[in-house]
């Protein structure tokens, strides 16, 4: 019995010290896999609308932002446009490739390129900007353009949600873009460029991933980007009624 007393004690102990030792194990390997950053994909669009102005115009005008990346650095690419249903072609239509990493726990820096064909010569600029979370729930997206030719502007994109219901949620927006210098060839004056300011009525009906809307925007130029417009027949003022949804994937 004696001999059989060193060996049973072993048994006892390693049967003990084994399942110890994975649950460690198991630990280490969870708690790494969770420091490892994942991938995340996904899209976007934030304006996807039909709109109708006082003038009879319309107007098929889509934002969208598709991303991958992880939360250290995402890569995305943004475009936006305008296109008129009377003339048959785009009135605007910007894309940027930009690459975006955190720089607070609200806010984030980006940086890239962006390629305009307005109406008018094309243009491409360098970006550099931030987005994210202001006080007071403010979701901001400053930008500073550089054309090739030195031409530089900055555009402010602000929007704040108002939960009316867990369902219902009023939306204001306002897009502001500012020129440092002129460029007559695209109908851009110094100073003050332009305004558009919304506000529409959102309804989710699935998880905010398909999220149905209504509005009114209003848009405005100023100053000598006004005077080109009209110079050329276009209008300095307009009113939009908006109908379309917001998706996400």
């Amino acid at each position: 019995m004696k001999r059989w007393t060193p060996l049973i004690i072993s048994t006892f102990l390693g049967l003990g010290v084994i399942p110890a030792l994975v649950s460690a194990q198991e630990r280490m390997l969870d708690t790494t896999e969770r420091k490892q950053p994942l991938n995340v994909w996904g899209a976007q669009f934030e304006e996807f609308e039909y709109r109708y102005s006082d003038d009879d115009e319309e107007i098929g005008v889509w934002d969208a932002d598709f991303f991958y990346g992880t939360d250290n650095f995402k890569a995305r690419w943004l475009t936006s446009g305008e296109y008129s249903f009377e003339e048959r072609a785009y009135e605007s239509l910007e894309n940027q490739l930009v690459g975006q990493i955190p720089i607070s726990k609200f806010f984030d820096a980006k940086a890239g390129i962006r390629i305009d064909t307005p109406e008018g010569p094309d243009r491409t600029y360098a970006v550099l900007g931030v987005s994210g979370l202001a006080p007071q729930w403010f979701e901001i997206d400053a930008n500073f353009y550089v054309s090739k030719d030195g031409d530089t502007s900055t555009e402010l994109d602000a929007e704040y949600e108002l939960l009316l219901t867990n369902y219902w949620i009023l939306s204001a927006t306002l897009d502001a873009t500012v020129a440092f210098s002129e460029d007559r060839e695209i109908g851009v004056g110094k100073g003050l460029v332009s305004t558009e300011t919304g506000l529409r009525l959102s309804y989710d009906l699935i998880d905010r991933a398909f999220s149905p809307y209504i509005g009114v925007v209003h848009e405005r130029k100023y100053g000598d980007t006004a005077d080109f417009s009209e110079a050329g027949g276009g209008n300095v003022e307009d009113w939009f009624a908006v109908v379309g949804a917001r998706i996400s994937f």
